[in-house]
């Protein structure tokens, strides 16, 4: 009773913000004793105006024990010792006991506006009142109002909007309208691709730790435009020409499609070549194939100089796909595309029973409200900028950063052993995992060897939360 007591005490403190970072220092017991000097005592949270939920459901050590035995064995978790994440607002999430952490990972890239954002919360449960499930065979105001705004935000003739419930499911849909539009079977991806886990998108994937042993189609991988591990560096000509030579050698000279991500996000957030995608563009055009740009992760203003992460390389796909972001943590994806390739899909029934049902319409709808209401894309190239910038700090003190990179809130630090060979620094990066997380900041973690922190947080993440994000990592390696 007394812990209980004491807690809840602890939590009316956390969420008054006019309290000083010394009083806070002395009343919570989680950090070191006053007489450390500044820079030996751990970063402290900013003040944030919320007060968690008293806590009275099932505790982490049992849902654990229930997950092992109900659930598929495949599911990971991140952490030696699992959080019970109970509730989230904005850019914060609460684990069982009350305690905060700074979200920088927003639900795998998923909470773009922030977590129960209440304009996303009102729009769903007034939705959810009213009907809460009918599918296309019906007229609904929604998803049409839906289609509308998001079209708006395309470029060029990509106006037809086809609705689904998952990134996985929006990159099936565009690789099969590709084949049957052009005719072509060959699919072209990149090595570090991550295009989701079906046994369609499985082919698309070049991550050996999420394939299975199964046939995956007629895709080809290329060589990977990775300006700091690729093996031509930064020059975007080289890596269009070996598309080339890969279509020439290794298809009957005609391709259905190119699909890739302009930031890759699984694969450690590595940005492309600056002019890959343009070059790669005209030779998948002249091969007969359409261009697919995966924005699953990268879209919605995220990158902050641009709303669609394909536009940094000036470019307008033929297709694009997207999901994540988009509602905020709703099941919902979708696929954008011109008329003419839309058109190919009519030959027969093409159906989604939960793509653009009302509560997910309404709510997509309310993200994009909301990000241009509040000049998220802005927001994002901001404080990106800033945070950047104490990461590249960080980069000069500690060897173990090898690099950093990224736009906007789509950033990645690769940590390495040696930075001349770049060798993966895996155990480390486990390590400083984990006291990330003892400080209360949640990271998530990519790559093919897992040492890349992907750093890609709400989009209302703050300077402030920027700071502290920085001074923990400083903290983590320094005392590792």
């Amino acid at each position: 009773m007394m812990f209980f007591q004491r807690n809840l005490w602890r939590k009316s403190f956390e969420s008054k913000p006019a309290l000083s970072q010394i009083i806070r220092r002395k009343l919570f017991a989680s950090t070191p004793s006053p007489s450390l000097s500044p820079a030996e005592r751990p970063p402290v949270l900013p003040p944030f105006e919320h007060q968690a939920t008293p806590y009275n459901k099932m505790m982490a050590d049992e849902i654990l024990k229930k997950r092992n035995e109900f659930l598929g064995p495949s599911l990971f978790y991140y952490y030696k010792k699992p959080l019970n994440i109970v509730e989230g607002k904005m850019q914060y999430l609460y684990d069982e006991n009350g305690k905060r952490y700074l979200d920088a990972f927003a639900g795998i890239v998923t909470v773009s506006c922030g977590h129960c954002h209440p304009d996303v919360v009102n729009a769903v449960v007034e939705q959810t009142r009213l009907l809460q499930h009918t599918t296309t065979i019906y007229l609904h105001h929604a998803i049409v109002e839906f289609a509308e705004a998001l079209a708006s935000k395309m470029p060029g003739n990509l106006k037809v909007v086809y609705f689904v419930n998952s990134g996985t499911e929006a990159n099936e849909l565009a690789m099969m309208m590709a084949r049957l539009y052009t005719g072509n079977l060959n699919m072209i991806a990149l090595r570090n691709a991550y295009h989701g886990g079906s046994a369609g998108t499985l082919g698309l994937t070049a991550l050996h730790t999420w394939k299975y042993p199964i046939p995956q189609g007629e895709v080809h991988h290329v060589i990977n435009p990775d300006p700091y591990r690729g093996v031509f560096g930064s020059d975007s000509s080289c890596y269009a020409n070996e598309v080339c030579d890969h279509i020439a050698y290794a298809t009957p000279g005609k391709v259905a499609g190119f699909i890739a991500e302009t930031f890759q996000g699984v694969g450690g957030a590595v940005e492309l070549a600056p002019g890959y995608l343009k070059l790669t563009y005209d030779i998948v055009r002249q091969a007969g194939g359409v261009c697919i740009a995966d924005e699953v992760q990268s879209g919605f203003g995220r990158t902050g100089n641009h709303y669609w992460g394909f536009q940094t390389q000036d470019v307008v796909p033929d297709i694009v796909t997207m999901a994540k972001g988009i509602g905020n943590g709703l099941p919902l994806g979708a696929v954008v595309t011109t008329p003419e390739i839309a058109q190919v899909m009519a030959q027969r029934i093409q159906f989604n029973t939960f793509g653009g049902n009302p509560v997910c319409s309404v709510g997509g709808h309310a993200v994009l409200k909301v990000l241009d209401k509040e000049n998220r894309q802005t927001h994002c190239a901001d404080v990106g900028s800033h945070l950047i910038g104490r990461l590249k700090e960080l980069q000069q003190k500690h060897e173990i950063i090898g690099h950093v990179r990224g736009r906007g809130l789509m950033l990645g630090v690769e940590l390495v052993t040696d930075r001349k060979d770049r060798t993966p620094a895996k155990a480390e990066t486990l390590m400083l995992f984990e006291k990330l997380k003892d400080l209360g900041v949640l990271v998530g973690k990519g790559g093919l060897h897992g040492n890349v922190f992907r750093i890609k947080p709400p989009m209302c993440f703050t300077k402030e939360d920027a700071d502290f994000l920085a001074d923990a990592l400083d903290y983590a390696i320094s005392t590792m």
